[in-house]
């Protein structure tokens, strides 16, 4: 007879593994597979144990860290059953929600911070960590958390946006300071005289042009994309989306804004060999 809170299943491949879960206010909490019935049962009695400690005094969130090393049940399953007990609200995901912002956590001792606010959209998508970066999958797409603040995909931390308060695991939108919203601008220079180099990437990168202001550069590097396309050159480069203007005053700065001679010369050279390479073909 299987101890209590866990049974035996098996796997495709035929192993024999144990399921440890328990019910709380009629809702039946899967606690995860084990490899031996003994490492389940112990499972079941920390996770029960967890929900009677109704005063945090064995199970604290604020220890967990310390704590989670002495478990058997895996820390995520802890994570949930301690929000469970101390929110009243269960969430299938390792979340533990504060009065103005949640943890989630990736592992004992990593947890990123969001607004309330994110509350729905993470307890339904797994955070992922890969190289540094964060993301989700959505739709069958890898989408970084980051571009849920505007920061568009290959922006550098400490150039195109940074964490106010220096910590980079927290997510709260005040946190986030973007610098640059704009595909192919660099800002350049010291506070109070900033410059705007707008480049392209064309077997490395070529300088567009260097200009007063973050939008004429981003208009610039929107005008370069459109000369590279008339050259012959599709490398399906991203555009700028500029907000804050009207159709007629993009249409005044994109006119008048001057791309690098050299950059010029460069997609000219490109336009006359793909043009005599189609006459010798």
């Amino acid at each position: 007879m299987s101890k209590k809170g866990v049974y035996e299943t098996k796997l495709k491949n035929g192993t024999v593994s144990f399921r440890a879960s328990l019910t709380c206010s009629g809702r039946h909490i899967s606690l995860g597979s084990y490899d031996s019935e003994k490492k389940a049962h112990k499972a079941y009695v920390e996770g029960s144990a967890i929900l009677a400690d109704k005063q945090g005094e064995l199970y604290s969130i604020d220890r967990f860290e310390d704590i989670s090393r002495g478990l058997t049940l895996y820390p995520q399953k802890a994570i949930m059953l301690m929000n469970l007990r101390d929110n009243g609200i269960y969430i299938a995901a390792p979340i533990y929600i504060y009065s103005n912002y949640f943890h989630y956590y990736l592992s004992e001792s990593v947890h990123l911070t969001f607004d309330r606010d994110d509350l729905f959209y993470y307890a339904r998508h797994r955070i992922m960590q890969r190289k540094g970066h964060y993301f989700v999958a959505d739709y069958g797409m890898q989408v970084t958390i980051t571009g849920r603040y505007g920061i568009r995909p290959y922006a550098v931390k400490g150039r195109d946006y940074v964490f106010v308060n220096g910590d980079d695991t927290d997510f709260r939108y005040n946190n986030i300071s973007i610098i640059n919203p704009y595909h192919g601008v660099l800002r350049e220079g010291e506070y109070g005289s900033y410059r705007y180099r707008a480049l392209i990437h064309l077997n490395g990168n070529h300088t567009i042009g260097v200009y007063e202001d973050m939008t004429e550069a981003a208009i610039a590097y929107n005008k370069a994309v459109d000369a590279c396309k008339n050259a012959g050159i599709d490398n399906s480069f991203p555009v700028n989306y500029i907000e804050n203007l009207t159709g007629r005053e993009y249409a005044d700065i994109y006119e008048k804004t001057e791309l690098s001679k050299r950059l010029c010369e460069y997609l000219r050279s490109v336009k006359l060999s793909t043009a005599s390479g189609n006459q010798q073909s």
